[in-house]
């Protein structure tokens, strides 16, 4: 990729007014299935300000990885305007979604999705390659070293403990400094003291990017961290708690 030029980057609405990182007007979202059509999100609307962290609770069912997954760009929403970075998601096609994402977005999963043959190093570097950036590899040893795994750099995902891949997994989604970072039950997958420990590192480099987090999970510990909580229930939100 070294020599190629690289592409002008995406600039945002958000960027320049100052407007809300995360704005979701009245999302419906039904999904097809053997029984018929099944209503997801029934009307959802939220705004989400730059720098905030939001917290998603909800019973399983309740639309909060659902409402995740449009608000990244990873889902299209059946109806209803969804922007990020003050960018319409749905004005975009594939490949112009594809890169706002690599450019502006960073996603953590319960399930780290690290590719098994690439390395710690190498699995982090692959956002900033796709951006044909020529410091891939340096700037993700130093998003490594950022969550203490320089000594892991050539290590595979399998020679690594489950912590161990969700820092990976998190250097991965920090590495280009978006500017929201989304996580669905990112300790879903850990012990109650590495998960602890994954939650301090993820607040830790979110506070320094700057980035606003959207953080759908289960545990009210982890959401009493962010500064609000939205409440789902049914594809709805039915309730709101503000922390700060």
């Amino acid at each position: 990729m070294l020599g190629m030029r690289e592409p002008a980057p995406i600039t945002t609405a958000a960027e320049e007014t100052g407007t809300p990182s995360i704005q979701i007007e009245d999302v419906r979202l039904t999904l097809a299935s053997a029984a018929g059509p099944v209503n997801i999100l029934n009307g959802v609307s939220l705004e989400v300000a730059r720098g905030e962290a939001l917290a998603l609770l909800g019973p399983s069912g309740s639309g909060k990885s659902s409402l995740l997954m449009v608000a990244a760009g990873l889902e299209a929403a059946t109806s209803g305007r969804v922007s990020v970075a003050g960018q319409r998601l749905d004005a975009l096609n594939e490949d112009q979604l594809a890169r706002f994402r690599r450019e502006h977005v960073g996603i953590v999963f319960q399930s780290f999705h690290l590719v098994p043959t690439m390395t710690a190093l190498e699995n982090v570097a692959v956002p900033l390659e796709l951006l044909r950036r020529s410091d891939a590899f340096a700037k993700a040893a130093e998003a490594l070293e950022a969550v203490s795994l320089k000594h892991r750099l050539d290590h595979y995902p399998s020679q690594l403990s489950g912590g161990e891949q969700q820092r990976v997994a998190l250097a991965r989604a920090m590495v280009h400094e978006p500017e929201v970072l989304f996580a669905d039950e990112p300790t879903g997958n850990l012990d109650g003291a590495t998960g602890a420990a994954i939650v301090e590192l993820m607040f830790s480099l979110r506070a320094r990017a700057g980035a606003t987090l959207f953080l759908v999970t289960h545990e009210q510990t982890l959401a009493a961290r962010c500064d609000r909580i939205l409440h789902m229930k049914d594809g709805l939100i039915v309730a709101e708690e503000r922390h700060r």
